[in-house]
């Protein structure tokens, strides 16, 4: 509960201001500089995520977000920053139906579903659910950290990204996030990229799939975004090239190396 400050005869107005302005910043978060976004501590993504994510669109408003392997609403979500302060909407798409509840509660600008993101559609796929529900995947005895992970099978319908979005009326994704556990690949294929056009594209890049994943962005004519990679050692950023080179004041960007190491500065122009 807010307690006013004790006020002199002498300044009683300007103490109330700056108590009123108190109450106004706790309840509605500021717009921060491009500077300090990324200086900020996180409140609800697992690592860096949200704060990569506010920095790139500029804590913009009201846009659409698709949340592939999106898990649970609040705790580890890149989106639900989105949502909750900046008026965003979206989808939010898991092969798990133990989020669904949750997501219907705590998500309600959102729609939630329930499917196997692959490159088809109407089949059934074996899902293997976790202990960690965060590290269930399609792969049959995974294994994580040098152990093997207890597996429970589950059946689960298959749908392609392309399909979900056209049976929600949806025309323009400017977030897209995915993170299902080395599937990325199949449900890239099944996404078109052209057609939807997301600004922003947040990527787990699993050792194992990165060679794929960037070669597909960079035939789709996006772009790694280097300068967060000292931001987030899991997840690679992409954006349309066209974009980046029309920003004004952009640093000078080395060609990627997939193997995800930080490319070296470009030598200052000495014209």
């Amino acid at each position: 509960m807010f307690r006013p400050l004790a006020m002199g005869a002498g300044y009683g107005l300007a103490a109330i201001c700056i108590a009123l302005g108190i109450v106004f910043t706790l309840a509605t978060p500021l717009r921060a500089s491009a500077e300090s976004i990324l200086e900020e501590k996180k409140r609800y993504s697992q690592a860096n995520e949200e704060l990569i994510i506010r920095d790139f669109f500029q804590d913009r408003r009201d846009g659409f977000y698709l949340d592939v392997g999106c898990a649970f609403p609040v705790q580890f979500s890149t989106t639900y920053y989105l949502e909750k302060h900046l008026a965003w909407r979206g989808i939010g798409i898991d092969a798990l139906d133990i989020y669904a509840k949750n997501w219907k509660l705590l998500r309600p600008k959102s729609q939630f579903f329930t499917f196997y993101v692959d490159d088809h559609s109407d089949d059934i796929k074996t899902f293997y659910r976790a202990g960690v529900p965060a590290l269930s995947s399609g792969i049959k005895d995974r294994v994580f950290n040098g152990r093997k992970l207890n597996q429970r099978e589950v059946e689960v319908q298959t749908i392609t990204l392309n399909k979900l979005l056209e049976l929600n009326g949806v025309e323009k994704v400017d977030f897209l996030s995915m993170d299902i556990e080395e599937a990325e690949p199949a449900a890239l294929r099944g996404f078109d990229i052209e057609r939807y056009a997301p600004e922003l594209v947040c990527i787990e890049a699993t050792p194992s799939i990165r060679e794929e994943i960037h070669a597909y962005f960079e035939e789709h004519g996006y772009e790694r975004l280097d300068r967060y990679l000292a931001h987030d050692d899991v997840n690679w950023y992409y954006a349309p090239k066209s974009r980046n080179a029309g920003e004004q004041g952009a640093p000078t960007k080395a060609t990627p190396d997939p193997a995800g190491n930080a490319p070296a500065q470009s030598p200052p122009n000495s014209n």
